[in-house]
């Protein structure tokens, strides 16, 4: 690992001056980042700590939605959004295992956006929206493929409001080594329609099955998915699963997952 300056700010806009430095990047769960420094292959100059900043810790309700702070660990999601948020607290309790889920946080996971992590399925099927030091980000806009956001230099993530679902649920297929999901299927249904969020299976990280959500519209029933087909040439393919068989998972998690909710 190369020598770094290391700063832990103790407010949103301490850390945005802190980050404005050269080469500063900023650390949340620091479970991906960490490992990757150490494997030096990045090597911040800087590294801005989020983990001490209270005005992003936590979850509360208001303006008819669940707000999270972002650098709150996934354990305390499960714990503290169950009551609000089942589906979600669900999925925050299912990450990883207790060591990852007690450092890890909601937004360095939404940050680093890997193509298997779990949270980018929730924001995507729940239509929330990403709160930055600078802007506010709709999901739909956020992801950016593999690895990539809509975040800007310099642009951190401080709080992801959810819409509360009137019914919801998260179902994955866990690779046992990583316990990332292989495919993990996050659908949610609202007044206006229903969201179905896939993570882990898409070639360019997480999507929306819009088929399935048109067809869960009309009718929330895991029938409602008997017709439909999901292409394989968009999935992504590796030693753990062919392309067609995260095809197959997909439609499999969906009719789970709308079960579980209905």
């Amino acid at each position: 690992m190369h020598n770094f300056y290391f700063a832990k700010p103790a407010s949103i806009a301490d850390a945005a001056k802190a980050l404005a430095a050269e080469g500063a990047q900023p650390l949340s769960g620091g479970q991906t980042l960490i490992p990757t420094m150490k494997q030096r292959l990045a090597a911040p100059s800087v590294l801005v700590s989020l983990t001490g900043i209270k005005e992003m810790q936590g979850v509360c309700t208001g303006d008819g939605g669940l707000h999270i702070g972002a650098a709150t660990p996934h354990a305390v999601v499960a714990k503290e959004a169950a009551k609000h948020y089942p589906a979600l607290a669900a999925l925050a309790g299912g990450i990883g295992d207790p060591a990852v889920r007690s450092r890890g946080t909601i937004g360095g996971s939404l940050a680093n956006n890997d193509p298997a992590a779990c949270y980018p399925s929730a924001v995507l099927a729940s239509g929330a929206t990403v709160v930055t030091n600078k802007r506010k980000i709709a999901a739909d806009d956020y992801f950016r493929g593999l690895f990539t956001t809509a975040l800007d230099d310099g642009e951190f993530i401080t709080e992801v409001t959810f819409p509360i679902p009137q019914k919801a649920a998260y179902v994955k297929f866990n690779q046992p080594a990583s316990r990332f999901a292989l495919t993990g299927v996050f659908v949610a249904k609202y007044g206006q329609g229903v969201r179905v969020g896939v993570t882990g299976a898409g070639a360019d990280g997480v999507f929306r099955w819009t088929d399935a959500e048109r067809a869960l519209s009309a009718n929330f029933s895991a029938s409602a998915l008997s017709g439909l087909t999901v292409d394989p040439s968009g999935m992504n393919a590796d030693l753990h699963g062919s392309a067609a068989y995260r095809a197959n998972l997909v439609k499999v998690l969906t009719g789970r997952a709308v079960t579980a909710a209905g």
